[in-house]
């Protein structure tokens, strides 16, 4: 697998036949190297087949490692209440810098190449241990890299870091910015808090955010009805919705100025029937996800707990190739069993 010749792609600049050749290729050698590296992935490819599709809980279940404990540099947690398992991912520098070198290249083709000022709605608190990382702290550390001067907007009691708040737009008047955070904060901690203390900033630039959409619908809000608010407070009008997760870090999916999600060439999407786990061709069905990223844990393939549908490929009004698709949100009663039951046995 040559990553260095894959990262000199247009991240959305392969058509369905291109990444289906390059993906009939890279996806069995990447199971032969989790076979070889991880012994609880071969049991599982025993059980299950050569190229099983491992469901996310798994991660909280096991640890599954597919390198040397001394090889390890960084452990990502999912995120979760109090006293629910959390996923642990373990992470080498190889591992690590290739999932940060396709965020960059995936992101920066929404919003350009130059390194934007940079405004993250969160507490700088949550990136303290570099070691041990939450799945936020990571999306915050990953995102960071692609920006410059950063601010944080709020304080470590969550609250707007007004002072802050005010010297980055000052010193951003005339300049484009880059503003990162998660959906529910931006909403909840940002611009619900500007619009309460009636304060109105004036950023031209991106926002690119994502995850937390549970609690937002729970509030009856829609990703339309949050760009208008993000509009009304900010000025910025280039809001970007991202789809990702820990277990698959770095090959997050984008949101389109069409409004749809789209795969990159780092990551590819099925749909698949919840109850027999195939491939369906149309429809609506559980999502699962596939990483070239990952050789460090078998987190390559990858059945999610949401519910989507394929909307087209290579035919977006946006130009970007590729399958895009949306989501619906975490399916009734998601638990996929299978492997973990397997392997338990």
């Amino acid at each position: 697998m040559d990553y260095d010749s894959l990262f000199t792609i247009d991240p959305f600049g392969l058509d369905f036949n291109e990444k289906s050749k390059l993906y009939a290729e890279w996806v069995p050698a990447l199971c032969d190297h989790h076979r070889k590296f991880c012994p609880k992935y071969r049991l599982l490819s025993n059980a299950l087949g050569s190229n099983p599709s491992l469901p996310v809980r798994i991660f909280k279940e096991f640890d599954l490692s597919s390198i040397e404990s001394e090889e390890v540099i960084k452990t990502m947690t999912s995120s979760g209440t109090s006293g629910q398992q959390v996923s642990r991912i373990y992470l080498d520098r190889e591992t690590s810098t290739r999932q940060t070198k396709a965020l960059s290249k995936i992101v920066s083709s929404f919003t350009g190449k130059e390194r934007l000022s940079m405004l993250i709605i969160d507490s700088s608190e949550v990136i303290k241990n570099r070691q041990m990382f939450s799945a936020r702290g990571a999306g915050i550390l990953g995102f960071s890299m692609l920006g410059r001067n950063i601010t944080y907007a709020l304080d470590e009691s969550m609250k707007l870091s007004l002072d802050a708040i005010k010297v980055f737009c000052e010193q951003n008047i005339n300049s484009k910015v880059l503003v990162f955070g998660f959906t529910f904060i931006v909403w909840q901690q940002f611009c619900q808090e500007l619009l309460s203390q009636d304060i109105k900033l004036n950023l031209d630039g991106y926002l690119v955010h994502g995850g937390g959409w549970k609690k937002l619908e729970d509030q009856k809000v829609d990703n339309e009805t949050l760009k208008m608010i993000v509009k009304q407070t900010c000025g910025i009008s280039q809001v970007y919705n991202y789809y990702g997760m820990v277990e698959q870090t770095g090959s997050i999916f984008m949101e389109c100025e069409a409004g749809n999600l789209h795969a990159s060439i780092f990551s590819d999407i099925e749909i698949v029937d919840p109850l027999t786990l195939m491939t369906q061709s149309s429809g609506r069905g559980l999502i699962k996800t596939t990483s070239l990223l990952p050789t460090s844990y078998p987190g390559h393939i990858l059945l999610t707990e949401d519910e989507g549908e394929i909307l087209g490929i290579d035919t977006c009004s946006c130009g970007r190739s590729g399958k895009y698709f949306k989501v619906f949100g975490r399916m009734k009663d998601a638990e996929i069993r299978g492997c973990s039951d397997t392997y338990g046995q």
